[in-house]
């Protein structure tokens, strides 16, 4: 996921790594930080593989600073990543959500859909944090304040997700 939000946030446009960073960390948030070791090493990978272009150019002080932009060859990998995202990029919230926020760079209606698709049929499998052998266990049955507050705050919030989800796709 690092490497699609590197791609992703390319594609609106060339940036330095420091605001590429922030740009990710944003996007991240405080639960999932992005740090140097291991952002930078993306970059050097994604570089290597002709998907980004690095140029340095001078920075305020003596030390330069490295503007990096998508390749037509990233932007075709950014697409792919996007196009096929299933798997964990759509059960693990997230992953999603790295996805959801550069789904608008597939250009057709339908790719797009067809991920928001794959996003509702995992909202509507019946799953839950706990379980009582097979059987996914709701708030109702639990008497732990906190585990049901946690199924409680999962359902309402899927509930919406399902909803925005069948309005977009309708």
């Amino acid at each position: 996921m690092l490497e699609l939000a590197i791609l992703g946030f390319l594609a609106e446009g060339p940036l330095h790594g420091y605001q590429l960073r922030r740009r990710i960390a944003h996007l991240s948030g405080h639960a999932r930080p992005v740090s140097d070791g291991s952002l930078y090493p993306a970059i050097n990978r994604l570089v290597k593989a002709g998907l980004l272009d690095r140029r340095a150019e001078p920075g305020a002080s003596a030390v330069q600073r490295h503007t990096l932009s998508l390749t037509a060859a990233g932007r075709t990998e950014l697409l792919r990543r996007l196009r096929e995202a299933d798997g964990l990029d759509i059960s693990d919230s997230t992953r999603y959500f790295t996805v959801l926020a550069f789904l608008s760079q597939l250009p057709d209606p339908a790719d797009q859909h067809a991920v928001l698709r794959r996003r509702l049929d995992f909202l509507e499998q019946p799953a839950s944090f706990f379980y009582d052998g097979d059987r996914p266990l709701g708030a109702e049955d639990t008497d732990d304040p906190y585990r049901r507050g946690m199924l409680t705050i999962a359902r309402t919030t899927s509930r919406a997700e399902r909803a925005w989800l069948r309005e977009l796709l309708a």
